[in-house]
């Protein structure tokens, strides 16, 4: 079982102050470290009015400087947004600076707000990010190289290149992912696996083997799950209002799970967002199985810290043992 944080650093008006989320997201990097997590998750978005986090390769570095173990994964990087030069400087710098704990998700973006932004052209992301993809693997080699008649040296050369990992949401990303990247990023539909893993065959690579099974996008542990999911609400219907408005830019209507309308009784029996006693959290990863991804986001759109903490020290004492006692086993 992977077990991964994420943050994204959303600062909603009606949650904690903005810094005291960055300074809270730092110690809980150190703490998921400490106590054996094996990923850090962080997001990128541009423009967004709760300050989602724009920055994640600057959050990655101060976290890379807090831990020694956990990996870090940008999940994921808006291509179009970057320099592809200057990007390939940074990840190396932070490969370095890492230890080698550092996994690139690398992805085109969706909003068109984002890509006036920057003056980019929403059609021209997937070749944007073939091309950074194929520019990262030339320009960790350390070797001298021209780019489209620019001369290029990127130094330092990380001595292990971290791994790249393209996100997307449809059958073509999945087997774009099999062709350009080292893994890929599904949403939350094993359906989209299936043609990522016969791509991946079919190009002669190792077998990825089955879709890992996914626990709940967001899962609070908790001593009284109906207490606290009266004041959750608000913070989970935040992310959702959000990312059914940035869907609705994108598409025309909002998609997937971000869509209209959801109600509290909706989000309380659907399976994304869950609020479980430690002993419905073990159930659940034991439903789960050793072939999944358990996800922890204990900063949800400004969830105040303190609140966070006293959930994570919960968790550590009566959930964490069990995990990892049953993957030693």
């Amino acid at each position: 079982m992977e077990l991964t944080i994420s943050y994204d650093m959303r600062a909603p008006d009606f949650g904690a102050p903005r810094a005291a989320l960055w300074a809270a997201a730092l110690d809980q990097a150190a703490w998921a470290d400490e106590i054996g997590f094996d990923v850090i998750g962080l997001g990128e978005h541009h423009g967004a009015d709760d300050g989602y986090n724009p920055s994640p390769l600057v959050l990655a570095a101060a976290m890379a400087a807090r831990t020694t173990h956990i990996r870090i994964r940008p999940s994921v990087l808006l291509a179009p947004f970057y320099d592809p030069i200057k990007l390939a400087e940074d990840l190396a710098v932070l490969q370095v600076l890492s230890g080698g704990r550092l996994e690139a998700g690398i992805g085109g973006g969706y909003r068109p707000s984002e890509f006036e932004s920057f003056g980019r052209r929403l059609e021209d992301r997937w070749k944007t990010v073939g091309d950074t993809i194929a520019l990262l693997r030339l320009a960790w080699t350390g070797e001298p190289f021209e780019w489209k008649g620019r001369r290029c040296h990127v130094t330092p050369a990380p001595i292990s290149p971290p791994p790249i990992l393209l996100g997307g949401a449809t059958e073509a990303s999945a087997r774009r992912a099999a062709r350009i990247a080292d893994g890929w990023f599904p949403p939350l539909d094993a359906r989209l696996w299936e043609p990522y893993r016969d791509e991946r065959i079919k190009l002669g690579h190792a077998d990825p083997g089955a879709y890992p099974s996914q626990g709940p996008i967001f899962l609070w542990v908790s001593d009284d799950p109906d207490r606290d999911w009266e004041w959750l609400t608000p913070h989970v219907l935040h992310q959702l209002r959000s990312y059914s408005a940035w869907t609705a830019e994108a598409l025309g209507k909002p998609a997937g799970p971000f869509v209209k309308g959801v109600t509290e009784e909706q989000i309380r029996s659907g399976a994304a967002y869950k609020v479980l006693t430690p002993e419905q959290t073990l159930a659940l990863a034991a439903e789960l199985g050793d072939h999944s991804v358990f996800y922890l986001n204990p900063l949800l759109a400004g969830i105040d810290p303190e609140r966070s903490w006293k959930m994570l020290r919960l968790y550590e004492r009566e959930v964490h043992p069990h995990i990892r006692a049953a993957a030693n086993r």
